[in-house]
C-alpha cells in the first residue's frame, strides 16, 4: 500500500503520482497521512483506486474524481467533490459549503452535515447526507439526487431543473420552482437503491418526503391539454 505523508510531501507531489496511474496499476489502496487541511487533495483521480485520507481536509478534495473511492477520515472544506464523474466519494464528518458542485455522476456520502449550497448545479451525481443541510442546497440542481436525512435550510432547491430532494425532517422553506411531490412506487424504489449504497438499509423510505421542479408539473398539464 503506497502512503503519503502530506508533513513531509506536497499534495502536488501527491496529485502528480496519482495521475501517473493507469488502469492496470496494481496500486490500487493509497493512505494520505497528516492533510492537515490542505486544499485540492486528490483532485482529478482518474483510475478505480481506493485512497483514505487520515484526517480533516481544505477546499476541493476529490474535485473531478473519476472512478476513485475516496474515504475522507474527517472534515471536509469548501467544495469537496466539486465536478465528480464517478466513484465515491465518503467525508465522515462534516461537509463545508457546496458540497458535491457541478457533480455530473459518483456517490457522494456525508456523514455529518453540509452547509449551504450542498449540490449547487448538480448534473447528475447522486449526493446522500446523513445529518442536515445548510441555505440555498440543490440551487440550480439540473440532474441527480440529494437525500438528507435530517433537516433542510432556508430556499432548498431554488431553481431546481430536473433532480430530485429527498428530506426526512423539516425544511424551513422552499425555493423557487421547487415543491413537494407525491412519491411513486419507482421513486420509492429510487430511494430505496441510495439509502442502500450508503449503508442505511434500515432508514424508512416513508419516512421522506420529495421535492423537484414546478416545471415539470407545468408541462405535463400543458402537454396533456394539448393532446384533447
Amino acid at each position: 500500500m503506497p502512503v503519503c505523508d502530506l508533513a513531509v510531501s506536497s499534495v502536488r507531489e501527491l496529485n502528480q503520482a496519482l495521475h501517473r496511474l493507469t488502469p492496470d496499476t496494481n496500486e490500487t489502496a493509497w493512505e494520505i497521512d497528516n492533510p492537515q487541511g490542505k486544499h485540492a487533495i486528490g483532485v482529478g483521480i482518474n483510475v478505480p483506486v481506493e485512497i483514505d485520507i487520515k484526517g480533516h481536509v481544505g477546499y476541493y478534495c476529490a474535485g473531478m474524481n473519476k472512478f476513485a473511492s475516496v474515504r475522507i477520515h474527517g472534515n471536509a472544506g469548501t467544495g469537496v467533490a466539486e465536478n465528480m464523474m464517478s466513484g465515491t466519494v465518503h467525508v465522515m464528518g462534516d461537509a463545508s459549503q457546496s458540497a458535491g458542485a457541478t457533480g455530473c455522476g459518483g456517490l457522494l456520502i456525508i456523514d455529518g452535515d453540509a452547509s449551504a449550497r450542498c449540490g449547487i448545479s448538480m448534473k447528475g451525481i447522486d449526493i446522500l447526507v446523513k445529518g442536515s443541510i445548510g441555505s440555498m442546497s440543490a440551487f440550480m440542481a439540473q440532474a441527480g439526487n440529494l437525500v438528507v436525512l435530517g433537516n433542510a435550510g432556508e430556499a432548498l432547491g431554488d431553481s431546481i431543473y430536473e433532480a430530485t430532494i429527498f428530506v426526512r425532517g423539516e425544511v424551513k422553506s422552499l425555493g423557487a420552482d421547487c415543491i413537494e411531490k407525491p412519491m411513486t412506487d419507482a421513486d420509492r424504489e429510487r430511494l430505496a437503491g441510495l439509502l442502500g449504497r450508503a449503508g442505511l438499509d434500515d432508514a424508512k423510505v416513508d419516512d421522506f418526503r420529495m421535492y423537484g421542479s414546478a416545471r415539470e408539473l407545468y408541462h405535463f398539464h400543458v402537454d396533456n391539454a394539448a393532446s384533447y
